[in-house]
């Protein structure tokens, strides 16, 4: 057994210890529930070099973190920070341990629609949805230009499965969006995931419904309203307990920002945009797909002055013409943008077809802040009519974009 040492100083007098103590050679000194009860005792804790596990130390890791972030949220100044010491109770979810995924971007999110499917009959939910998140966020770092790539494209291929892409895509958004708002990383993490999970309480109905050619009855009406409090009963009966998750999940459709608590605001905000932006760029049996130039005018054209700064944010995040997504150039070439420019509107794109509607056999990159290849409009994906290869558009990007030297 490996041994961590406790930070005695930060242990309040009084209040029971939620977990085991130890010395360094493995004997018990204390036992979960007993309370320190004076200065001396603290000081014999010291002298017995006062010790825990590794998997107590990481969850009481996670949760004075949960803490820390609930005070900013609320407005804590830094002295009352400083003073606080380590929390008392330690959740059950502090504990589960991400189980590792692998594979890609498409890996991901079979594994991820799988979950979402089996919603409340999930086995090992928790620790499966830990990996996910994980992975996901490791490879949004890794290469966030193709993270957009793949999942736009995605996005346009219904085969694929609706839910699972949308809440990849969704949850990648909000994380760029978030990192340009400079929002703390404890958020920032509980955001990524919550945008997940927001649709659990009806990931297959979603599937479906993106295939429906008729108008929506009244019980699929009724589910789309009342779906964000199924998905918090799913949540909490897979055992989540972090309530700022469950808060983001509760109210991430409601208009009525006065719902909800109020460190949870910003990251409603954000991904209440998110899902509105991503769900306007896929296609419906009813309706074409919105170009992404389209989908951002859609969702913050007339904002109020309070949203503008969100909007700016998470239009220069993605990009008017995100990677995955397609473009008539003024050379009459159609382009997929492959990363995103200097500016919201000059992204790196390779063009697929010639102007006479030819498939290319070789992908040819253009630089669209020249005039000679500049966008002339977005297009939707249901009009480009070859297949695009993946690895060659991603290959053809050139070794100065953010992604090529992450």
């Amino acid at each position: 057994m490996i041994y961590v040492p406790v930070p005695v100083a930060l242990l309040e007098l009084g209040k029971p210890l939620p977990i085991d103590i130890w010395d360094s050679s493995g004997k018990l000194l204390l036992r979960k529930g007993q309370p320190i009860l004076s200065e001396q005792h603290k000081e014999m804790l010291e002298a017995h070099h006062a010790s825990m596990t590794e998997s107590d130390a990481r969850a009481w890791q996670r949760s004075y973190e949960r803490m820390i972030h609930a005070l900013l949220a609320d407005g804590a100044g830094l002295e009352v920070i400083a003073r606080a010491g380590l929390p008392s109770e330690i959740e059950e979810s502090d504990y589960v341990l991400a189980q590792e995924v692998l594979g890609g971007w498409l890996d991901l999110q079979e594994i991820l629609r799988g979950l979402l499917y089996q919603g409340e009959a999930a086995i090992n939910p928790l620790q499966r949805l830990a990996g996910i998140a994980e992975k996901a966020l490791d490879l949004l770092r890794n290469d966030p230009d193709e993270c957009l790539f793949i999942l736009f494209q995605a996005l346009a291929d219904t085969s694929l499965g609706y839910c699972a892409t949308h809440a990849l895509l969704s949850a990648a958004v909000c994380e760029l969006t978030a990192a340009k708002l400079s929002m703390p990383q404890a958020a920032r993490r509980v955001l990524f995931q919550s945008a997940l999970v927001m649709n659990i309480g009806m990931a297959r109905a979603q599937d479906s419904l993106t295939r429906q050619s008729s108008i929506l009855n009244d019980a699929q009406r009724k589910l789309i309203r009342e779906h964000p409090q199924k998905s918090v009963d799913i949540l909490q009966c897979f055992g989540v307990t972090d309530e700022d998750l469950l808060d983001i999940v509760r109210w991430h459709h409601e208009l009525d920002e006065s719902c909800g608590l109020a460190r949870t605001l910003e990251s409603r905000r954000v991904l209440r945009t998110a899902d509105c932006f991503v769900a306007k760029m896929a296609a419906r049996k009813t309706r074409l797909a919105m170009s992404p130039l389209g989908a951002v005018q859609s969702v913050f054209l007339g904002t109020a002055a309070d949203a503008e700064k969100l909007g700016a944010a998470m239009a220069t995040s993605v990009g008017f013409y995100p990677p995955g997504t397609y473009v008539q150039l003024i050379n009459g070439e159609r382009a997929v943008a492959v990363a995103r420019g200097p500016r919201a509107n000059t992204p790196h794109v390779v063009s697929i077809v010639t102007p006479g509607g030819m498939p290319m056999s070789q992908y040819l990159y253009r630089d669209t802040s020249d005039p000679r290849h500049a966008i002339r409009s977005p297009i939707n994906a249901e009009k480009i009519k070859v297949s695009v290869s993946p690895d060659k558009a991603l290959k053809a990007r050139p070794m100065t974009t953010s992604a090529a030297s992450a």
